[in-house]
């Protein structure tokens, strides 16, 4: 009698486990009108992917690379630990991390344990925030890592290259661990991902940038990849982050732009244009141009990687990067930020306890217009209210041309 009773609760109170605790059907007329590169990918993704839209103009997600994981002066706390925490008193709201060595060894390039990163990547889906992927994928033609340029490797692992089976037997693995982020008690589902492959290949070191294949290699790689995760894999968790490195102007960010069905995310990684000696307006003309390019094909924008290393500025955060974010309210509309990883006292990006920068941090956090993980909303929850008035406003605009 007790197992019946417990089979006829209502199944909003059993609910999928996650941050929104919706059920998992409904909203299929709204989740149909969110185009994203898989037509299939689930409730929560489509729902993270819309969210993240809607937020751009609005709020500007922080992240920060491994931020679990490890931090100066420690690694693998017992209990939640952040760098980022213990200087403002929030986590990120945007978590990065590194899946090369995935399929070879137990532990990433930064010696992060594949297992422990997936505890740490659903603790950070608990808490609303948001988990993207980087590949630092090795080189298959000499065993070497990403920065192994000798070979044209894109060309060989191609359909009907000479690795191209080694390829495949890689993504394998790679779609394995994507479908076993999974979170629920009685209805389990997927975790979402952002999955930021091949990235910065406008630069020379790695093995997939310029030049050392051709635009048309790179494209054609980028869309068997996702073919084969999404249609031959059945991986429906992804949103597909396309980043280069700092980029010249549009026609130079399009080059190996594999096409609007391919990608969800507009991305750019610049290290260079926040250092002390170069201009920051740059900074602010790539991203006025990214999110131009992004919203005019209904995708989000976003700066995927940047950072100074040590910080040695003292207000490094709010007047240099938050100053030039904000510089210019269309390249103020990227969805998130994230600055790399906090491995050691000569190697991090973002400030611990005591730093010189700490101070300056918190008031870069305290900033309206940026968002960490105690301030979110339910980014895995469809909000149809907004969903009616954004397309309202879309069909108005459509035809009057003025909102």
């Amino acid at each position: 009698m007790r197992v019946l009773i417990l089979l006829l609760l209502p199944l909003s109170l059993w609910g999928a486990a996650g941050p929104d605790n919706a059920p998992s059907d409904g909203g299929g007329e709204w989740l149909s009108r969110i185009r994203t590169t898989d037509p299939n990918a689930t409730k929560r993704t489509k729902s993270l992917y819309a969210n993240l839209r809607e937020l751009a103009g609005r709020h500007i997600l922080f992240g920060h690379q491994d931020d679990l994981a490890y931090g100066v002066g420690w690694k693998d706390w017992p209990e939640s630990r952040s760098d980022v925490k213990d200087v403002c008193g929030h986590y990120p709201a945007v978590f990065g991390w590194d899946i090369g060595k995935l399929g070879k060894r137990d532990k990433n390039i930064d010696t992060v344990r594949f297992t422990s990163m997936k505890e740490w990547m659903t603790e950070a889906y608990k808490m609303g925030g948001v988990n993207t992927v980087s590949w630092h994928l090795d080189n298959f033609v000499t065993n070497g890592n990403s920065w192994d340029v000798g070979e044209n490797v894109v060309a060989a692992i191609l359909p009907g290259g000479s690795h191209h089976e080694a390829y495949k037997a890689r993504l394998d693995v790679l779609a394995d661990f994507f479908k076993s982020l999974r979170i629920g008690f009685i209805f389990k589902h997927d975790i979402p991902i952002v999955f930021r492959p091949f990235h910065e290949h406008t630069g020379n070191w790695f093995w997939w940038g310029q030049p050392h294949c051709t635009p048309e290699q790179y494209k054609a790689l980028w869309r068997f990849t996702v073919e084969y995760l999404r249609d031959e894999k059945e991986v429906h968790n992804l949103l597909y982050c396309y980043s280069t490195d700092v980029f010249e102007d549009e026609a130079h960010y399009l080059e190996c732009y594999p096409g609007d069905e391919y990608v969800d995310i507009f991305g750019f990684d610049d290290y260079r244009d926040v250092r002390p000696e170069n201009d920051p307006d740059e900074l602010t003309r790539q991203l006025r141009l990214l999110v131009e390019m992004a919203e005019e094909r209904g995708k989000v924008a976003a700066l995927t990687e940047t950072g100074l290393e040590r910080i040695p500025e003292e207000g490094w955060w709010t007047g240099r990067l938050l100053r030039y974010i904000k510089a210019d309210p269309v390249a103020a509309r990227i969805a998130w930020v994230l600055v790399w990883r906090n491995a050691r006292p000569e190697h991090h990006y973002a400030p611990y306890p005591g730093h010189l920068s700490a101070a300056d941090f918190v008031e870069f956090c305290r900033d309206p217009l940026i968002l960490m993980e105690g301030q979110l909303p339910k980014l895995y929850r469809l909000n149809r209210k907004e969903m009616r008035e954004r397309a309202r406003f879309s069909e108005r605009k459509a035809l009057t041309g003025r909102p």
